[in-house]
């Protein structure tokens, strides 16, 4: 599978643009050779949405697919139509009938199976699957092994890639969408596996280990004669039952932690293989879009196959041609007494300036109309002038955030000419039901030519 971007000509350059490439959705989804797409990107710039949305689109075109989610809203779940997710795939209702037929392919419905990442579950999967059933047992209730799964640093990264890997063996789904765990930086989800199988692999594993290593006397002869200081001062700083604890835990997983090393090199591989692509998911906000190029920066020094930048919530308008000048103009004007033209009961706004000295008075330009009863009396309160002056405040404030944001996004495109770009515009609510992904992977796939 080539992971280079399928792109066309930018159609943003119609509306002065940096010119960009443009994210293919469609052709990356029905490629049979896909079968891995992993979202990330920062916290709160939609991934989950995203992910959902782009594997529905995938079921929906006959793909049987997986999406795996690392989500504490469990938004997901609500969205499907699922009561709950766990860590065992649940099949999506509703998806059969809504068969879009991609080219060249044939007309078997797809399916959609959703997940959501049970950490501690998944730290006990392994456990359970590559140690006998007495030694799992022992692990299993171990305290420090409850406490290193449950909450060390980087587990839940290290075990989505632990889920991931565990799923792509299976070789059960066309399509596996991973929705990446939220973080403060977005490098801890490439990083994690890594430093976790250093840990458990690390000198001070094999420091807890020598003495069950060497085993009855010989074991306590070498603490007290070699170690005794490291372990004491190791005593003071875990306590000493917590110590007690470590060791057997080490003890019991022993043949388990090279495993952990394989594994996290191996799925380290597989996200770097033919087949993965990364979506960098990002707002048109300052932080997001850094953060999304250091992520770009990233992911191409590891060699990892970047396929483009999903960038949510762009706002737009559909009166772009009243900038925010000759709106605040505008406004400023109906608060001045004998500046309105309200004969007849209407209220028109007259001679405008503009900025390079025009008017909103001619026929091309000409400012909002608004009718006004010919009673203005009737509601004192709220004259329509300042109804009117109300609105065009408002949409010289969309016109200022749509200038701030085209800013922001031509600032990353000037630093990442080549990274492919689709666009979703920003939508009134929070995406709830299955209806609600449809439209959002239908502006994934439209390759957004309008903002409306």
């Amino acid at each position: 599978m080539s992971q280079e971007p399928q792109t066309a000509a930018d159609p943003d350059a119609r509306s002065g643009r940096s010119p960009a490439p443009t994210l293919h959705v469609d052709a990356l989804l029905d490629d049979p050779e896909t079968r891995i797409v992993v979202c990330c990107g920062s916290g709160g710039v939609g991934k989950t949405t995203t992910a959902a949305a782009l594997a529905l689109r995938a079921a929906e075109r006959g793909r049987k697919v997986v999406v795996l989610t690392i989500d504490p809203a469990k938004r997901l779940a609500q969205s499907m139509g699922i009561d709950s997710l766990d860590n065992v795939p649940r099949r999506v209702k509703g998806t059969e009938d809504r068969r879009e037929e991609a080219p060249g392919e044939s007309a078997e419905p797809g399916e959609l199976h959703a997940m959501m990442l049970d950490m501690k579950r998944t730290f006990d999967e392994v456990v359970e699957t590559h140690a006998d059933p007495e030694r799992a047992a022992q692990i299993l209730a171990n305290p420090f092994y409850q406490t290193v799964s449950g909450g060390f640093a980087g587990t839940q990264e290290y075990m989505a890639m632990e889920k991931l890997g565990q799923l792509r063996a299976k070789d059960e789904w066309d399509l596996i969408v991973v929705d990446t765990p939220p973080s403060r930086n977005a490098l801890d989800f490439l990083d994690a596996p890594k430093r976790l199988g250093s840990f458990l692999d690390g000198r001070l594993i094999r420091l807890l280990t020598a003495p069950a290593k060497l085993g009855g006397r010989a074991g306590m002869a070498f603490l007290n004669v070699g170690m005794s200081m490291m372990t004491g001062t190791l005593g003071k700083i875990l306590g000493g039952q917590l110590l007690k604890d470590a060791q057997t835990f080490v003890s019991a997983m022993d043949t388990t932690f090279g495993g952990f090393r394989t594994r996290a090199d191996a799925t380290f591989k597989l996200l770097q293989a033919p087949g993965t692509a990364f979506l960098v998911v990002a707002a048109p906000e300052r932080d997001a879009l850094r953060e999304a190029a250091y992520f770009v920066e990233r992911l191409a020094a590891e060699k990892m196959p970047l396929v483009g930048l999903v960038l949510n919530r762009v706002h737009g308008s559909g009166a772009t041609r009243l900038s925010a000048e000759r709106a605040l103009a505008a406004a400023e004007n109906l608060a001045e007494p004998g500046i309105v033209d309200q004969t007849d009961g209407n209220a028109v706004v007259r001679n405008s300036p503009d900025t390079d000295g025009s008017s909103l008075s001619g026929p091309e330009d000409s400012g909002p109309e608004v009718s006004r009863p010919a009673d203005s009396a009737a509601d004192p309160d709220r004259p329509v002038d300042e109804l009117t002056a109300g609105l065009l405040r408002l949409h010289a404030e969309r016109m200022r955030l749509l200038a701030r944001e085209q800013r922001t996004r031509d600032r990353f495109i000037s630093h990442h000419p080549e990274v492919a770009i689709v666009e979703v515009p920003a939508l009134p609510g929070d995406v709830h039901d299955l209806t609600g992904l449809r439209d959002i992977g239908d502006r994934l796939a439209a390759g957004h030519t309008e903002l409306s």
